[in-house]
């Protein structure tokens, strides 16, 4: 508690006198561009992690940054989505696992859940079609790897599960809506953003996050999990490449054309890149 009582301090001395101007604005009323849906685990902090300015970023943070489908529950999580759609006219989502997910790890295990943590059992019940896909075609992957192969198709189920719900599939017929899947490795601090077309988890380069930057070479590495059409829920039996440490030969930010530069600069620039 002391530790928080000084950051609180150092917060209001050297963090709030050079934001007045911000703060008034924001006492009028809050304008996010993006709804960050994230996992509750304290190591992955949305804002620390982006480098995001107050205001910026509107949060969803429950175990396992899951996303009940549309009337599968009262919770708060549909109220927030759909606030976000319809009040905050929200852009931009990003939906972010990240690597040694506990509530992935427990949905490894769920059959063991439903004594000892009933709630959890429940909840992780929610993403039942990655666990149902993972062992289905990949269950004889090592632990290791299956775990990587959860985070990553959790990530994807996620993005399905938020596309029913009617404020979302609305923007996104109107081409007004843009969703970004994540994973954040936490060994590294490195992200991953998922590529629709070379269904992989990249690094999230871009053309307009390089120009920023002057940045003509980067080259992190990246945990490449790669998918065809066929590992969306619902489809057929699908092929996997197992999770490899490899640079992208053409990294690709999805959405990256549809953010203006100033909220790259501020939204991707403390994500790991």
């Amino acid at each position: 508690m002391e530790k928080l009582l000084r950051g609180l301090r150092d917060f209001q001395e050297n963090y709030i006198p050079d934001r007045q101007e911000l703060l008034k604005e924001l006492a009028k009323g809050q304008h996010p561009r993006v709804l960050f849906i994230g996992c509750s685990d304290s190591r992955v902090d949305p804002t620390i992690i982006t480098q995001a300015e107050i205001g910026d970023l509107f949060v969803i943070r429950n175990a396992g940054n899951i996303i009940p489908p549309y009337e599968a529950t009262n919770g708060g999580e549909g109220a927030t989505i759909e606030y976000a759609m319809e009040a905050l006219d929200i852009h931009q989502v990003i939906v972010c696992g990240h690597t040694q997910c506990g509530a992935m790890k427990g949905l490894l295990q769920i059959g063991d859940l439903e004594e000892k943590m009933p709630l959890v059992y429940h909840w992780l019940r929610h993403t039942e079609a990655t666990r149902k896909l993972v062992e289905d075609h990949y269950g004889s992957m090592e632990k290791k790897d299956k775990l990587d192969l959860l985070v990553a198709q959790n990530v994807l189920t996620q993005i399905d599960n938020l596309q029913t719900y009617p404020s979302v599939r609305s923007k996104l017929h109107a081409g007004t809506l843009a969703i970004h899947g994540w994973i954040y490795k936490l060994d590294s601090a490195e992200l991953l953003a998922y590529d629709e077309e070379a269904k992989a988890f990249v690094p999230p380069h871009s053309k307009i996050y390089a120009d920023l930057n002057d940045a003509k070479s980067l080259k992190p590495g990246g945990l490449s999990l790669e998918f065809n059409d066929a590992v969306r829920p619902g489809a057929g039996a699908p092929s996997v490449a197992l999770p490899e440490f490899s640079e992208p030969v053409q990294p690709y930010w999805p959405g990256a054309n549809r953010l203006s530069p100033e909220q790259a600069a501020r939204i991707y620039r403390g994500a790991g890149v």
